[in-house]
């Protein structure tokens, strides 16, 4: 089966499971590194290169409803065997890769994932819930809300987005991070630096101010699996503050 990813961390999960007939893949499907070094690549997430797509002629092409645009993403469906997904929380991660289990014959290795990432977040919690807001946006300040993968991760891992009220991606001020106790700066999409921490500890010089693993937020599939030792360090660290 010839396959084309157009999501990073649906790239890996493939991998990770031992599928390695990818044909295809965005520049941003960097892992893993060894085994994606040789895909083709075939635009970036937002802007696929529909002839380049056409010309490997695949058997199967994987998006997802955020990641990906939606023109051209149903621009390829009358040709093509497409699977969107749309991965929102730990239980849609799950039957995602459940069904990535079942579709490629490999059942065992999506039970092992699957009960590897229960087992971590069973593991790794918080003792006591924190307000935090993170941001992945700068110029202008952007967050997540309540209906991200992200948002859910938080929680699973102890904390409570204050900006759960509101959905996908909102612009903000600085000031409306009054409420949160910590700020986590994502080192992707934009890529927040340590020197970017002096922005916010100027404001909220009282506030615990980091820079997080945007990986280890916002990629789902088999991606949470291998982030174990860093929630541990995250948890352990920000209990210890």
């Amino acid at each position: 089966m010839r396959i084309i990813s157009l999501v990073p961390s649906l790239t890996e999960s493939l991998l990770d499971f031992g599928i390695i007939d990818i044909v295809g893949r965005t520049k941003f499907c960097i892992h893993p590194e060894d085994q994606v070094k040789d895909i083709e690549i075939i635009g970036g997430t937002k802007n696929i290169h529909l002839e380049k797509i056409r010309a490997l002629k695949p058997d199967l092409i994987l998006a997802n409803k955020e990641e990906n645009m939606k023109e051209q993403v149903e621009a390829l469906m009358p040709d093509f065997k497409v699977w969107v997904t749309n991965i929102e929380n730990i239980e849609d991660n799950y039957y995602f890769l459940k069904n990535l289990g079942n579709m490629f014959n490999q059942k065992e290795k999506a039970q092992a994932f699957n009960l590897k990432i229960y087992d971590i977040f069973n593991q790794y919690k918080l003792y006591k819930r924190i307000k935090v807001a993170y941001l992945i946006w700068r110029r202008p300040y952007m967050t997540i809300g309540s209906d991200t993968f992200i948002h859910h991760l938080l929680h699973q891992l102890g904390f409570d987005n204050i900006f759960s009220g509101q959905k996908r991606y909102p612009v903000i001020e600085t000031e409306d991070l009054a409420e949160a106790e910590i700020i986590m700066l994502s080192s992707e999409p934009y890529p927040f630096q340590e020197k970017h921490l002096e922005e916010f500890r100027t404001i909220y010089p009282d506030k615990k101010i980091m820079i997080v693993d945007g990986e280890a937020f916002s990629w789902y599939g088999t991606h949470i699996a291998k982030c174990e030792a860093y929630y541990k360090e995250l948890v352990t660290t920000i209990e210890a503050r």
